[in-house]
């Protein structure tokens, strides 16, 4: 009995002795009028705590290990704030923390592994979260973005659009979920769809320029990080979500959310369902062709005729074959610990959809001379379609564990699979299957203060297996690995200025499997050449398959940044980076007919020899070299009071730049060395078969080498003009040529536009203009694109009393139904941008 008295009276004296030792930091949060900010959170930088303040501003963070800390304060409507505290041996108290009000929104950012948010980098960045994303969320990625300061979408048609930043996309441009490869193909073609979700995310991250150092060399010219809760971090109770109908493409969605759990135990489940029809166009889906008019009104009354029916086959006012229904859901669960999280999540994503702009080859049959028969033939073949069927599943694992009093004090790792298959089914058989199985791991490990430095290692493995089987196997089965090792860390040099420096090295191999050779045996099985011609071509493409060699790579990033807070509410932020890039397995490899873009694609190893009316597609010397970068960014910002502006410029010089140039040349159905094709004038005589209409064929493409040299401006003006109403005013423009002269095709055009926002307790709105100008920086063979305006708006009306954050909303896009073509797609001339669509919708959470 004495001997537990005693080890009672001890462990009350350890735990007293404990609290005494304990370090804690408090104080208060107030605006510039010394007013209370309520809700504003506190965060120790690579600790898990975070606090927030209470209705007196107040706040209290217990058990803080001794030495510098830096703290991050935020709240919605102000700037962000970092104050560096000293603990010592006795508690900190009576802080006095002062927020300057924004117009800026100001996000905290989860693409890079030291903390920052829109204002606080080197690089632009820009975030859409809340209401603002629900509001432009659409069926695609590249649409939901395209809106944002110098981001631009490769549209082809309402199924499949990637973003664009500064002139970039397909593989220098890195699309991740949660930090992760996404892991489909759509870096392989424009065509192929991004297999994330805006429905269920929470919020989408843009970095605008090189993120090599965060994610490799895919990232070269940026990244989209796509945010949701897919592994939970909090047992907390929500429920969000959505319904909506859109005219222009009959088009219906829904959506949901929830985030629930109990005591350790976290529970995640989200799904979405979208189904639509054809949507509508303004006119005819094939661009006017003033020329091609005139030299029919050339021809005999019956040759009239018969091209009056050539331009009925096309439907006014519908892009043919550009429905589409998708539906996914996902589940995850998270054991939340003391000192984080350890949590998985499984996600299936499913998708059918069209894809406008091509016949395959039925051009012949929509001719015939009985116009009955033509009918029938057209409705059969619009009802065949060729479509695309995509199936995904994907597992995730993260946790991020803290380490408090350690001197590495963080571990964050990631783990992602994916297996992804999409088809592309003509006629109800299956033509081309595209899979990518791929394995990605990732593990951020922090260190704590050192002198002034904070920072991160970075381990880095991806591998991914790549096949294309069928007919239009345009690049062979590959497997692409890739290891890497980073490290980041940045200082304050001072109160006001922000040093950030990063390095890595990676490792990259590419294996061609030599296996597409297989496609092209069921192409010339099928070609009218006699049989010697076809056996003759087929070995050749069997050799040249099997002698690709296996090629690796070594590229190596790094980059200096640094942001000066030059006076209170203004920053200079100025980033150097030299980056290298590893070619993907598409831009070495490809040989064969791509139908998705139109085009027959080849491969940087390949080299092309024309012989009198045709050419060879042989192997060239496999001497190909890194793509390396040289970028300078400098961004201005202002983002407090009530005015505010960030205004970005860039020069970026590219060596051995990889790009697709059109030789000029016409592919026949896909497959024959054809003639060459011009888009002069005097020309297109040698282009019509006998009744004057075009040649059928692809055009021929190859993945070339040269020195690029692109720059631009990026300028976006936020002005509230009283309480309720802002007025934003922004603009971009990029050039890309090469050094030696001439343009690099399918870059965007300059854009302006503006917006007015009205926000009070329940009504939000916002009318949106935006002027694209023509584009005439063309390519060789490259057609110009005219200027458009679109006018966009939405209105959004708050219900109190039935959840937290229940609204209904109506919003118009392409209001005025203007004849929109996007320059950067390759089917500017056969898919234009959706006619005026309105959408109705509720949405709301619990």
């Amino acid at each position: 009995m004495k001997f537990n008295k005693v080890m009672i009276a001890l462990a009350i004296n350890s735990a007293v002795i404990a609290n005494a030792m304990a370090q804690n930091i408090s104080g208060k949060v107030v605006d510039a009028q010394g007013n209370p900010i309520a809700n504003a959170e506190i965060h120790v930088e690579n600790v898990k705590t975070r606090v927030l303040t209470d209705e007196n501003g107040q706040f209290s963070i217990t058990d803080v290990a001794k030495g510098p800390v830096e703290l991050h304060v935020k709240a919605d409507n102000y700037s962000h704030y970092h104050e560096d505290v000293v603990v010592s041996d006795s508690d900190v108290t009576g802080l006095s923390i002062t927020l300057a009000p924004t117009v800026m929104e100001i996000i905290d950012i989860h693409a890079t592994p030291l903390h920052s948010s829109a204002i606080e980098s080197a690089l632009p960045i820009n975030v859409l979260a809340a209401d603002e994303l629900r509001m432009k969320q659409a069926s695609t990625l590249g649409e939901t973005l395209k809106n944002e300061v110098g981001v631009h979408s490769s549209y082809y048609g309402p199924v499949s659009s990637t973003p664009i930043i500064r002139g970039m996309d397909g593989p220098r441009v890195m699309v991740t979920q949660n930090g992760l490869d996404v892991g489909d193909a759509s870096r392989v073609g424009a065509d192929h769809i991004v297999s994330t979700e805006a429905a269920t995310a929470t919020q989408i991250e843009v970095l605008r320029g090189p993120a090599t150092l965060f994610y490799g060399s895919g990232a070269i010219g940026g990244v989209v990080n796509v945010v949701d809760n897919r592994v939970p971090t909090s047992t907390d109770t929500t429920f969000d979500y959505l319904a909506q109908h859109s005219s222009v493409s009959d088009e219906d969605e829904a959506s949901f959310a929830l985030n629930t759990g109990s005591g350790n135990f976290a529970l995640y489940l989200d799904g979405f369902w979208r189904e639509s029809n054809d949507y509508d166009i303004p006119g005819y889906a094939e661009a006017h062709d003033e020329h091609h008019d005139e030299h029919e009104e050339d021809h005999d009354e019956h040759e009239g005729e018969e091209h009056e029916e050539h331009e009925e086959e096309g439907v006014k006012g519908t892009l043919e074959n550009s429905a589409s229904k998708s539906s996914g859901f996902t589940i995850g669960t998270s054991y939340i610990l003391d000192n984080g999280f350890v949590g998985f999540s499984y996600g299936r994503l499913d998708r059918e959809y069209g894809i406008p702009g091509h016949s395959h080859g039925h051009g012949e049959e929509e001719h015939d001379e009985h116009e009955g028969e033509e009918h029938d033939e057209h409705e059969e073949h619009e009802e065949e379609g060729v479509y695309g069927d995509l199936e995904q599943d994907r597992f995730q694992m993260l946790s991020d564990l803290y380490f408090e009093d350690k001197f590495l004090n963080r571990l964050a790792t990631k783990f992602a699979y994916t297996d992804y298959q999409h088809q592309e089914v003509e006629e109800g058989e299956v033509g081309t299957t595209f899979k990518n199985e791929s394995y990605e791991a990732r593990a951020d490990l922090y260190h704590a203060d050192w002198n002034g430095w904070n920072g991160a290692w970075t381990l880095h493995y991806k591998h991914s297996d790549f096949e294309a089987t069928g007919e239009e196997a345009f690049t062979p089965p590959s497997e692409t690995s890739t290891l890497a090792l980073a490290w980041l860390e940045e200082t304050h040099l001072s109160e006001d200025v922000l040093l950030q420096l990063g390095a890595r090295i990676e490792y990259v191999e590419l294996k061609p499997n030599g296996m597409a050779e297989e496609h092209h045996d069921d192409e010339h099985e099928d070609e009218h050449h006699d049989e010697h011609e076809e056996g003759e071509e087929h070995d050749e493409h069997e050799d040249e398959h099997l002698a690709l060699d296996d090629q690796d790579f070594t590229p190596v990033s790094a980059s200096v940044g640094i942001v000066w807070d030059y006076e209170p509410g203004y920053n200079l932020g100025f980033s150097a980076a030299f980056s290298q890039r590893a070619p993907s397995a598409a831009e070495l490899f490809s040989n064969g007919p791509h139908i998705g873009t139109n085009t027959f694609e080849v491969g940087a190893l390949y080299e092309i020899h024309e012989h009198g009316d045709h050419v060879d597609i042989e192997i060239g010397d496999q001497d190909v070299d890194l793509e390396t970068s040289y970028n300078l960014d400098v961004t201005w910002r202002k983002f407090e009071g009530d005015f505010g502006f960030i205004v970005s410029a860039f020069y970026n010089h590219i060596e051995d730049y990889y790009y697709q140039q059109d030789t000029g040349f016409v592919m026949e159905d896909g497959h024959d060395h054809g003639d060459e094709h011009e888009h002069e004038d005097e020309h297109m005589e040698e282009m019509e078969d006998e009744h004057g209409h075009e040649e059928e064929g692809l055009s021929l493409f190859i993945y070339q080498q040269d020195d690029v040299d692109m720059y631009g401006v990026e300028a976006e003006f936020v002005y509230q003009i009283s309480a309720p109403l802002k007025m934003t005013v922004f603009g971009d423009y990029i050039r890309a040529e090469l050094s030696d002269g001439g343009n690099i095709p399918r870059i965007p055009p300059m854009r302006i536009g503006s917006q007015f926002n009205y926000v009070n307790n329940q009504i939000a709105a916002e009318l949106a203009v935006s002027y694209y100008f023509k584009q005439d920086d063309v390519a060789e063979f490259e057609t110009e694109t005219d200027s458009y305006t679109m006018v966009d708006a939405n209105f959004n009306y708050f219900i109190d009393g039935i959840g937290s954050d229940m609204a209904i909303f109506v919003k118009g896009n392409n209001l005025t139904d203007e004849e929109a073509r996007v320059h950067s797609s390759f089917l500017k001339n056969d898919a234009p941008l959706p006619g005026r669509n309105i959408t109705v919708g509720i949405r709301g959470s619990f």
